[in-house]
């Protein structure tokens, strides 16, 4: 929770991945199933809206299901809706099949697509294959270590702390009078543990509205970039 009493963001970020990872379960295809070959999901693109945050104790529930693959990557859709089945977000996100050993895209097995199916409907209409921009300047700058506790067991940085890192550098009286309604990202390349990311902020059009980009400190790598817009809440501190 946060100090309004919500769910954060990364929490509703880790709480859609366990779904998904509760989907490759349902299957006989758990998370450490694949990792004993060796392979594994990872998140290429993704975009999240809220409507709102669930509060404390409230119950939710969140749907997912696949609506469509090519050869190494699938499309993964989830809604989130309240215990009265009113829907608060949306989520859409592309996920890579993963050789853990070799770091590069593996097939996807025709099982897991037997098993899976697909429903072609997306949650939300939205391209996650658009560029979004990448900026060497921005007005909020971070230097960031990155630590071995933010480190996966398919030995990178989890998508969930690029979201963290993302929203430590929002000014904190945009936090204090927004919420975050929409985040979109991608998803560029690998950090490791011990490496110095720096992580650029900057408004587009105007204070609610973001434009995130993480580079390896040193480097011209861009690992990571992000949009996000934010809308007044009700509840401010």
């Amino acid at each position: 929770m946060n100090k309004f009493g919500e769910a954060t963001p990364a929490i509703m970020l880790a709480l859609l991945e366990e779904t998904a990872a509760e989907h490759c379960h349902s299957i006989n295809y758990g998370l450490y199933d694949l990792l004993k070959q060796n392979i594994g999901w990872v998140l290429v693109s993704g975009v999240m809206k809220m409507k709102r945050y669930p509060r404390y104790k409230e119950k939710i529930v969140i749907r997912t299901w696949l609506s469509g693959y090519t050869n190494v990557k699938g499309f993964r859709e989830n809604i989130i809706c309240d215990e009265k089945g009113s829907i608060i977000g949306w989520s859409r996100g592309l996920w890579m099949f993963f050789d853990i050993s070799r770091r590069r895209p593996a097939r996807i097995f025709d099982d897991i697509k037997v098993k899976w199916s697909f429903y072609p409907e997306n949650a939300m209409k939205h391209d996650l294959g658009n560029v979004i921009d990448t900026i060497n300047s921005a007005e909020f700058v971070n230097e960031i270590m990155v630590k071995q506790s933010e480190i996966d067991i398919y030995q990178h940085a989890n998508n969930v702390k690029y979201l963290l890192w993302l929203l430590d550098s929002v000014p904190d009286d945009v936090v204090d009078h927004n919420y975050l309604s929409f985040v979109d990202g991608r998803f560029l390349s690998e950090i490791h543990g011990g490496q110095e990311i720096i992580m650029l902020t900057t408004p587009n059009k105007s204070y609610n509205e973001f434009i995130h980009t993480i580079k390896l400190k040193g480097t011209d790598k861009i690992c990571a970039t992000a949009m996000t817009i934010w809308k007044k809440r009700n509840n401010c501190v």
